[in-house]
């Protein structure tokens, strides 16, 4: 599979554009179809009527993270980066906008994230168990060394890879999301029992 090419972007103000779970659907939607799409097309896909998207849609193309390109059916629209690219954030960390846009990004992707679990449970077929599970929630906390955090940044590269594999590429499939957070923590010190207090001598 050949490796997939970023686009970063690290302005705060086209990353702020992305701080709407339903932004953050088309950008995906159109980068998992590999192609230009109609409204039409991405409502059934993100599962939103298609009048609320129209504004999302005018937002993201005056921002310049898609575009909107003429068809002989109407308008369609298509990811600002090249075919099998995707768009990634610049991180700048500390007190800077662009860190505060980039929160903002990630608290409404596990938004869409806790939208897409909860469906999903909802649905009796949805496979649970075995080689063809499809749904997962867990959270994983300890310490690694230098070695094994990089291990797991090519794991979770390699996860990237064989999820955002476009459509046009793979026509047969199943479509699914996957969303994750790597952070670090602060370990906090362990907090020591009261010694027990000695008699006062009466």
């Amino acid at each position: 599979m050949a490796r997939i090419r970023t686009a970063l972007i690290e302005d705060a103000d086209e990353i702020a554009l992305l701080a709407s779970p339903t932004r953050i659907e088309i950008v995906d939607t159109l980068e998992a179809l590999g192609d230009a799409a109609s409204v039409a097309e991405l409502a059934a896909a993100v599962g939103r009527p298609a009048d609320g998207l129209y504004y999302h849609l005018r937002q993201l193309a005056e921002g310049g993270l898609i575009e909107e390109v003429a068809a002989p059916d109407g308008r369609r629209y298509r990811s600002r980066t090249r075919k099998g690219d995707r768009l990634r954030l610049r991180y700048r960390p500390g007190a800077t906008a662009n860190a505060d846009a980039v929160g903002r990004v990630a608290a409404s992707v596990l938004r869409v994230a806790g939208r897409d679990f909860a469906r999903a449970l909802a649905d009796p077929d949805t496979v649970v168990e075995g080689p063809r599970r499809e749904l997962w929630a867990a959270r994983g906390k300890g310490w690694v060394d230098a070695a094994e955090l990089a291990e797991i940044n090519r794991l979770l590269a390699r996860l990237m890879e064989l999820v955002q594999k476009p459509a046009t590429e793979r026509p047969r499939g199943r479509l699914v999301a996957l969303s994750w957070v790597l952070a670090p923590v602060e370990a906090k010190p362990a907090r020591r029992a009261a010694a027990p207090r000695k008699p006062r001598a009466r």
